[in-house]
């Protein structure tokens, strides 16, 4: 019997699945599931713990895609602010230029 670990985190598993979506959407299912192995092998970091381990996550992900990394952080910024709704993202644009994306995604999770 195969045991998967959720998250227990509502907002974790919102964030997890939305992370998910954008690397799939980006780079199909093949590379999406290279880059989970990079993350697992280099830097122990299962799939369910990203949200956890969000400056891991990014960590990894700029190992893995250098420079591009920052074009698929700011699609996965992009779409958990509207999953949260434009309004909250206004609110947040003023401050997003002073975090980096594991910031920004921890201040989304505080505040939404």
């Amino acid at each position: 019997m195969q045991h998967i670990t959720q998250p227990t985190n509502k907002k974790e598993d919102k964030i997890s699945k939305i992370i998910d979506r954008v690397l799939r959407q980006v780079f199909g299912e093949e590379a999406t599931l290279l880059i989970y192995k990079h993350l697992e092998n280099n830097y122990s970091l299962k799939r369910d713990d990203i949200a956890e381990k969000i400056e891991l996550f990014a960590r990894g992900l700029e190992d893995f895609l250098r420079s591009g990394a920052y074009v698929i952080e700011r699609k996965i910024l992009d779409d958990i602010y509207s999953s949260y709704g434009l309004l909250r993202r206004l609110d947040l644009e003023r401050i997003q230029e002073e975090y980096d994306f594991a910031s920004q995604v921890k201040l989304l999770m505080r505040k939404a």
